[in-house]
């Protein structure tokens, strides 16, 4: 696994230029890429051009946010595939391979069981119009009960009731965000993942507030890796070592937090942070369990 530096998670934004800087200046080894502003460079200037500056930083590619809504009617989903087959050429030239989209916890359209199926159905479509690709799809829920107030229909708002979706889902890219705040939230952890150890796609990492019970934690409360350790993170990492986990691992906090503080610091911060959970966990550089590496 690899430390991923993803700016929206951190509540900021930056040219890749600034973004590629930070992400070396303070550990880490991945980037998420904003996919639609990177589209605009490679029309403007060509794929070469737009690489150039990731490529000479050596920096490996995290994720992108699946850039279509695939969830409501069939007229619009229709038309949104052949969008999807256009972005999914572009990630796949960039050479990413991996990309996220959210459950809603609620709605005002189907039943719980009908739009179980739904999306057991329509997840696996977006898996297969993506496998040519060579991109796995991961799918993030949330847990937060001010997502689900005043609906008609709750849905999956539990870690539990994703593996459940995913493990329906028949398409072996489509898999799972681990996501350790929303699994706090809802009374989990990593262990639980072991479940889909084979179709994690992205883990995030924070904290979360060590005198409120995770049940009563809502969106804002999502804290800096290693800010009260409620969340265990060196445990979690020593869990993905262990099931051989090979892919971005990025923090994640609400901007509620970071008010007043400059990219800098939130970056420096994030990055000490899971440096010191890493040490702690007692992993290698490329994210083994030390004791494993061959000498």
């Amino acid at each position: 696994m690899f430390r991923n530096l993803s700016a929206p998670a951190l509540g900021f934004s930056g040219r890749q230029s600034e973004l590629i800087e930070l992400a070396l200046s303070f550990g880490f080894k991945g980037l998420d890429i904003d996919l639609a502003d990177f589209q605009q460079t490679v029309k403007t200037y060509g794929l070469p051009h737009a690489r150039r500056l990731v490529d000479s930083a050596k920096l490996k590619l995290g994720t992108f946010r699946l850039p279509i809504v695939w969830d409501e009617d069939d007229d619009r989903y229709k038309a949104s595939l052949a969008t999807l087959q256009e972005w999914a050429k572009l990630a796949s030239e960039v050479g990413l391979t991996r990309v996220i989209t959210t459950v809603a916890p609620a709605n005002d359209l189907r039943p719980y069981h009908e739009n179980f199926e739904f999306h057991r159905r329509r997840l696996g479509e977006l898996g297969d119009q993506l496998a040519p690709h060579n991109l796995e799809l991961g799918v993030e829920f949330k847990s937060n009960s001010e997502l689900r107030k005043d609906r008609a229909y709750q849905f999956i708002h539990t870690f539990d009731a994703l593996v459940m979706l995913i493990g329906m889902v028949r398409t072996p890219n489509v898999g799972i965000v681990a996501d350790l705040f929303e699994m706090h939230i809802s009374g989990n952890t990593i262990e639980d993942a072991r479940k889909l150890s084979d179709r994690i796609v992205s883990v995030v990492i924070s904290d979360a507030p060590a005198d409120k019970a995770g049940a009563d934690c809502t969106a804002a409360d999502r804290l800096l890796p290693g800010e009260t350790n409620a969340i265990d993170l060196p445990a979690a990492l020593v869990a993905l070592a262990e099931i051989n986990y090979d892919g971005p691992l990025t923090p994640s906090v609400s901007v509620s937090h970071t008010q007043g503080m400059k990219r800098e610091q939130i970056v420096k911060t994030a990055g000490e942070r899971v440096t010191t959970a890493w040490t702690t966990a007692g992993l290698s550089p490329t994210g083994k369990l030390a004791a494993t590496v061959k000498k």
